[in-house]
C-alpha cells in the first residue's frame, strides 16, 4: 500500500512488524463485513495508543510547565487529548486514505469521520509503541502534539467548556450534569445534532454540531455563558 509507505514516512518511522501498522488501520466495519478476514481490528491498539498519549501529553504539561496546578493541567489535557485534535493529526498524516473500511462505512464518509480517525491515530501510536518501544513512541507524540501543547498552555487553543462547565457545577451545585440529544438531522454523511444539558431537571443550555461530542461542547459553553452571566462561581 502505497499510503502505508508515505505514513511512515511522515512518521519518520520504518516499522519492524509492518503488520502492526496495517492492524492499527482496520476499522471494526471491515471485519463485520468480512467475518472470514484473519486481521484484527485496531481497538486494542486504539486502547492502548489512548493510555500512551495521555501518559506522555501529562508528563510534558508535569515537567515543561512547573507553575500549573492539577487542575489547571487537567484541563489542559482534555482540551489537548479530544477527538477534534487528535483527528485533525490524523488527517495531517493521511490516515483517512489509509483505512481498511467496509463498503457500508465507505459509503457513509468513514475516512472523513472525527471518531475513526481519531480512533486510528490513536491505533498507530499504540502500533508504534509495541513496534519500536516506549521512547520512540513518546517521542513521536511529542512532535506530533508539540504545538497543540504549546498552544493549549498560551491559551490560543480552544476551551474544554465540557471539563469548566463540570468542575464549576459540582463545586457550586454539588452535582454532575448530563446531557441529552435532542435531535440528530440530515443524512447520514451530514448529520446535525441537537444537545441539551441539564442540572437535576433544569435545562442550562443547548447546543448543536456535526457530531454529538461537539454538540455538547456547544451546550457546555452556552451553560457556562448563562452561568457566568448569572455570577455564578463569582461569590466564592
Amino acid at each position: 500500500m502505497n499510503e502505508v509507505l508515505l505514513l511512515e514516512e511522515k512518521l519518520n518511522v520504518s516499522f519492524r512488524d509492518k503488520a502492526l501498522l496495517e492492524q492499527a488501520l482496520v476499522h471494526s466495519s471491515f471485519l463485520n463485513e468480512n467475518p472470514q478476514a484473519t486481521a484484527a481490528s485496531n481497538e486494542r491498539m486504539e486502547f492502548l495508543g489512548d493510555a500512551l498519549i495521555g501518559l506522555v501529553v501529562a508528563r510534558e504539561l508535569y515537567l515543561g510547565y512547573p507553575d500549573l496546578a492539577e487542575g489547571q493541567m487537567t484541563r489542559l489535557r482534555a482540551s489537548i487529548i479530544n477527538g477534534e485534535v487528535l483527528a485533525g493529526r490524523a488527517k495531517a498524516l493521511g490516515v483517512g486514505d489509509c483505512l481498511i473500511l467496509g463498503k457500508g462505512e465507505e459509503l457513509d464518509g468513514g475516512r472523513d469521520k472525527e471518531r475513526n480517525l481519531a480512533g486510528a491515530f490513536e491505533a498507530v501510536m499504540g502500533a508504534l509503541l509495541v513496534d519500536q518501544g516506549l521512547e520512540v513512541a513518546s517521542e513521536a507524540v511529542v512532535r506530533l502534539l508539540d504545538e497543540e501543547i504549546k498552544n493549549a498552555v498560551e491559551g490560543r487553543t480552544g476551551v474544554d467548556h465540557k471539563s469548566e462547565l463540570q468542575e464549576l457545577v459540582q463545586k457550586v451545585y454539588r452535582m454532575t450534569p448530563s446531557y441529552r440529544v435532542a435531535a440528530a438531522d440530515g443524512p447520514e454523511h451530514q448529520r446535525r445534532f441537537t444537545a441539551e444539558l441539564f442540572v437535576g431537571e433544569d435545562l442550562l443550555g443547548t447546543g448543536t454540531g456535526p457530531s454529538k461530542h461537539k454538540a455538547e461542547r456547544e451546550a457546555a459553553r452556552a451553560a457556562l455563558e448563562k452561568l457566568k452571566g448569572e455570577g455564578v462561581g463569582s461569590r466564592e
